[in-house]
């Protein structure tokens, strides 16, 4: 099934990420919010947008439910079948990785992160967004939204372009193995202009693995509240022990078949 365009597949070739909207169940959506909210800290009531301001003051990890200053990790969730057929085995999503990355070629999903939060900053003062890459071996990662994220409201922020020169700065293709390049590199597109991708329940962000990103700041007074997933091929224990390759879409049938498309059309 081809669910993106030439254009989607040239638009995250050359930026790094795709934004597709309304693409998750509202039914499965509604339910993540339910669980959320029956583990939430003591001190925070869905009813009284008060209580959502951080920070938290104690650091907590309950069994996978990790809550400390402006961030709420409840990963305890993540291997519940439903909520990995709302995001990862959605047949929308599901669809559109094997098209990037290979029908049959990428691993089934059993788990996500779990659902991810940011919680309001109220008057603390605004501080820079600066961005990372994570270290751990994926392809392709996808980030949704089971409530609305306004602009300013800590939703996924990415730096357009960077995985083009970040992907080099690494001795492996996808293990944590940075050269003396890569902090270098960080700090250049920290002076640069980032997208925050904002959205509503039911959006979702895909993303190169090497793209720059970060999770905004939340100067809102709603939580931000997403789920995360990364898709990866199976072979990458193999790929992950070799350098960059000098085509860094080798591994992305999606990307170098558009290629070959755009060259036969030229003649």
């Amino acid at each position: 099934m081809k669910l993106l365009s030439d254009q989607e597949i040239q638009f995250f070739k050359e930026e790094g990420y795709l934004i597709k909207q309304q693409v998750m169940d509202p039914n499965l959506i509604s339910l993540a919010r339910e669980r959320l909210w029956d583990n939430a800290s003591d001190r925070m009531n869905p009813t009284d947008t008060g209580t959502w301001i951080g920070p938290i003051e104690e650091h907590r990890d309950d069994q996978g439910n990790v809550r400390g200053g402006y961030s709420w990790k409840y990963r305890q969730i993540g291997s519940q079948k439903w909520i990995v057929r709302m995001l990862p085995r959605d047949p929308t999503i599901w669809s559109i990785a094997e098209q990037l990355l290979g029908s049959g070629k990428v691993v089934i999903p059993d788990r996500i992160r779990g659902i991810y939060c940011i919680l309001p900053q109220g008057d603390l003062p605004e501080k820079p967004t600066t961005c990372h890459t994570d270290g751990h071996p994926f392809h392709l990662g996808v980030v949704g939204y089971i409530d609305d994220v306004p602009p300013n409201g800590g939703g996924f922020t990415v730096w357009p372009k960077s995985h083009r020169k970040l992907y080099f700065n690494y001795h492996s293709s996808h293990r944590n193995e940075p050269t003396d390049q890569h902090e270098k590199d960080i700090a250049y597109f920290n002076q640069q202009t980032y997208v925050d991708c904002h959205g509503q329940a039911g959006d979702i962000v895909f993303w190169h693995h090497r793209l720059a990103h970060a999770a905004g700041h939340n100067r809102s007074r709603q939580i931000r509240q997403a789920v995360l997933y990364d898709f990866r091929r199976k072979d990458m224990d193999q790929v992950m022990k070799e350098p960059p390759s000098q085509d860094m879409w080798r591994d992305w049938p999606g990307i170098t078949n558009l290629r070959r498309n755009v060259q036969f059309d030229q003649g």
